[in-house]
């Protein structure tokens, strides 16, 4: 009995200013190439996960795809992705819940098109290369919606983000669908020009930590631990500005200059943005989500939204 009074004392919790007790089983994190995402590089190097009493995998994806389709088999805990994207997964299965808004795209996705093409208009008959079924694509779908036009009017070119930039660049498309930053990627291309962006549509492309209803139910803690973790780390990149920048840009392959250029493209959401935003401007916008999804037949049915949005996990963060 004493023995066991000892050791509960000693599993305390820790004095202030020293790290939380880890949780029981790493948590594999996935995220890709996103100026909204790229913080938790930043969380890695600065030990941040570990403050905040989480062990976490962090899995780099090269293709976005990928990260989708490792989160929606459960080869991964938790992902970082688009609510479109999430709910594509959901209607096709998956068993996901969103537990924090990492940003709004207000234009870092972008429809790029080749010289000579001035507007949306300008792209009928001609080709657009786009990650089908992903954000970009739906982005399209919006943009040509907006012209009067549809995906049957343009000669749509599936291809993953990185090799439908280098192919527009090539000259092998006449328009790009992608996403920061690929878009300083299609933009080489002497002449190119952005013809529609996520400004243009204003709260469509939110993005999210998601985790597995399987992780929900079994280390309520772990989650907590990764939404602290990420208001700990946007306040250390606030603290830390040029360091941070320097960690963000090498994981995406550009210069800080360039990262830096990504700014006003991605909106981090703060603490109270995110409370706001589970109050019901998610519900709102994801109906309208998978509306669109179904009249363009990219889902067969509207995915089911009970026990999407948990928004106790943003609630207990102590600001």
């Amino acid at each position: 009995m004493l023995l066991v009074l000892l050791l509960c004392t000693a599993c305390a919790a820790a004095p202030a200013g020293e790290p939380a007790a880890p949780t029981a089983a790493p948590i594999t994190l996935g995220f890709s190439a996103w100026p909204g995402w790229f913080p938790w590089q930043v969380a890695q190097e600065q030990g941040l996960f570990e403050k905040n009493g989480v062990t976490v995998e962090l899995k780099y994806f090269d293709s976005y795809t990928d990260s989708l389709n490792a989160l929606a088999t459960g080869t991964i805990d938790a992902n970082s992705q688009t609510l479109n994207d999430t709910l594509a997964s959901v209607a096709g299965g998956a068993q996901q819940s969103i537990v924090l808004v990492n940003d709004n795209s207000t234009g870092n996705d972008q429809i790029i098109a080749a010289p000579g093409i001035k507007t949306l208009a300008d792209l009928k008959g001609r080709t657009v290369a786009a990650e089908q079924g992903t954000v970009d694509h739906y982005l399209l779908l919006l943009a040509l919606e907006k012209a009067g036009l549809s995906e049957a009017d343009v000669q749509f070119t599936p291809m993953l983000t990185d090799a439908a930039a280098a192919a527009f660049v090539a000259g092998q498309v006449d328009a790009v669908g992608a996403f920061a930053p690929f878009t300083s990627t299609a933009l080489e291309r002497e002449g190119s020009t952005a013809i529609a962006t996520s400004a243009d549509f204003p709260g469509a492309i939110p993005d999210h930590l998601v985790v597995t209803r399987d992780l929900l139910s079994r280390d309520e803690k772990a989650v907590q631990g990764l939404v602290n973790t990420w208001f700990d780390t946007i306040e250390w990149i606030g603290a830390n500005r040029a360091k941070a920048v320097e960690i963000m840009a090498k994981r995406g392959g550009v210069t800080p200059a360039e990262y830096e250029t990504y700014d006003k493209g991605t909106t981090i959401f703060t603490l109270d943005q995110n409370r706001t935003a589970f109050t019901g401007a998610l519900d709102q916008q994801a109906k309208r989500i998978s509306d669109f999804l179904v009249s363009t037949e990219l889902v067969d049915a509207a995915p089911p939204l009970e026990g999407l949005f948990i928004s106790k996990f943003v609630e207990a963060v102590q600001p």
